[in-house]
């Protein structure tokens, strides 16, 4: 598989935003579940530089949120296009992103945050090297939530501080 990442253009937000539904309790991850951050995908301004549009073959198949949490680690969000998850390319998927961001942004620390329900998500971030640190609960999509915060060391020498959490 090759991916391609680039700013999220409009039309590309709006397709997600608007199309892509997940089935079951992965209903909780489509854009309009909550209204606020619908309408900060979905704004230019408040999007900035911060989502990237994955493409294979000219057709989009996710996104990555790139922040900056502090110096030393980047915060991300990702999401899969709905017909894809599932078929065991969570993986790859993830790990190319992983890629671009070590090699575009240089971090010590990449961290997320995930639903605790997510145990396929979960899985897939503890098969690729992230660890769990803490839980915590996050009001959103009309109700409060229990979500885990997970990092991944990006070098041998982080990897140290990460095993003594």
């Amino acid at each position: 598989m090759m991916f391609h990442f680039q700013l999220i253009t409009q039309e590309q937000a709006e397709e997600i935003a608007y199309q892509w539904h997940y089935d079951g309790i992965y209903g909780f991850y489509d854009m309009d579940a909550d209204e606020e951050d619908l309408a900060a995908f979905l704004d230019r301004d408040q999007r900035n530089e911060s989502i990237y549009a994955v493409t294979e073959e000219n057709q989009l198949i996710g996104f990555f949120s790139i922040n900056k949490a502090d110096n030393d680690t980047i915060d991300i969000g990702l999401g899969l296009r709905p017909d894809l998850t599932g078929q065991k390319k969570g993986s790859t998927f993830l790990t190319t992103g992983m890629n671009y961001i070590k090699e575009h942004f240089s971090p010590s620390f990449i961290s997320l945050a995930v639903a605790t329900f997510n145990k396929r998500a979960i899985k897939v971030y503890r098969k690729v090297g992230f660890k769990e640190t803490t839980t915590f609960i996050q009001s959103t999509n009309g109700g409060e939530f229990e979500f885990v915060q997970m990092i991944y060391p990006c070098s041998p020498t982080t990897k140290k501080s990460v095993d003594s959490v």
